[in-house]
């Protein structure tokens, strides 16, 4: 998998450096979920694309980007399925945004999951890597350097709830205001990553994107998004759940499936599990 980690830092260097001068302004083309695609996510879809597609354990690659998966390698035994820029629409005022890779065994679905990774765009360039441990690493001029190993304490003191708040539910809500009664800080940006990353930094806390009235299920999809980062959250010692079902437990219907998720530290899960388990 050395081949795949090294072809990940190659892309976010090159992806670095087109947040940095390429042009922000929309296309004329939708992605598979209907949004208006930015200039720079087809740039950074097509930077993935090629530093993927030089590496021969590469079996397939799914992008939220492309309609269907895509073919590399017939020798290959790795499914990656990636959010080339997530919260690209961020970039013109100026906040984090990143990329998240889920690395699948001979085929897609969380039960071959096998490694995950993100990286953050921000004020530095960093990268979280789960494998057997979740690793930190820092872009250090050309080179990605180790920092640290992440550890989610019991439980953490933010909250990052995702969703149009007049969508959600009563009970949800009233949780959510529960959380911030117990002294927990907002922390919420409208990226994912960032707004993940940070959780996982600072030691815990609570993001959550519910079922609401206008998205029954969910926003965001399970290959690209939830999958990777409730491994991620697992190997550093949190959970990741839908409202009820560890994540890593549910299937998936087609590439760009969705699902509600929570992701946090066991505190905050419990809470979630306590609270759905009495209302759904």
């Amino acid at each position: 998998m050395t081949d795949i980690f090294e072809a990940i830092q190659k892309t976010a260097k090159r992806i670095k450096k087109a947040i940095d001068v390429k042009d922000i302004g929309y296309s004329q083309q939708a992605n598979a979920s209907g949004e208006t695609q930015l200039q720079l996510d087809i740039k950074c879809d097509m930077i993935i694309e090629e530093e993927f597609s030089q590496v021969a354990s590469i079996h397939t690659i799914a992008s939220e980007e492309k309609e269907k998966e895509m073919l590399l390698h017939e020798d290959g035994k790795y499914f990656i399925a990636y959010d080339p820029l997530d919260g690209s629409s961020l970039v013109d005022v100026n906040l984090s945004v990143g990329s998240i890779f889920g690395i699948y065994e001979n085929a897609f679905g969380a039960k071959n999951m096998v490694a995950s990774c993100y990286v953050v765009f921000g004020p530095r360039v960093e990268m979280v890597f789960a494998h057997n441990k979740t690793k930190l690493h820092l872009l250090q001029g050309e080179d990605f350097e180790f920092v640290k190993e992440i550890h989610l304490d019991e439980k953490g003191k933010l909250n990052a709830p995702g969703g149009t708040q007049k969508n959600w539910t009563p009970y949800h809500k009233e949780m959510i205001d529960g959380l911030f009664g117990e002294g927990y800080r907002l922390r919420y940006s409208g990226g994912m990553v960032p707004d993940l990353h940070q959780i996982l930094l600072k030691g815990g806390g609570l993001f959550s994107y519910p079922a609401t009235s206008d998205l029954p299920k969910g926003k965001l999809r399970k290959l690209f998004e939830v999958f990777p980062f409730a491994f991620i959250y697992a190997t550093a010692g949190g959970e990741a759940i839908d409202g009820r079902v560890d994540l890593m437990e549910l299937g998936y219907e087609h590439i760009h499936d969705t699902s509600p998720c929570f992701f946090g530290s066991k505190y905050e899960i419990n809470r979630v599990k306590e609270v759905y388990a009495r209302n759904t």
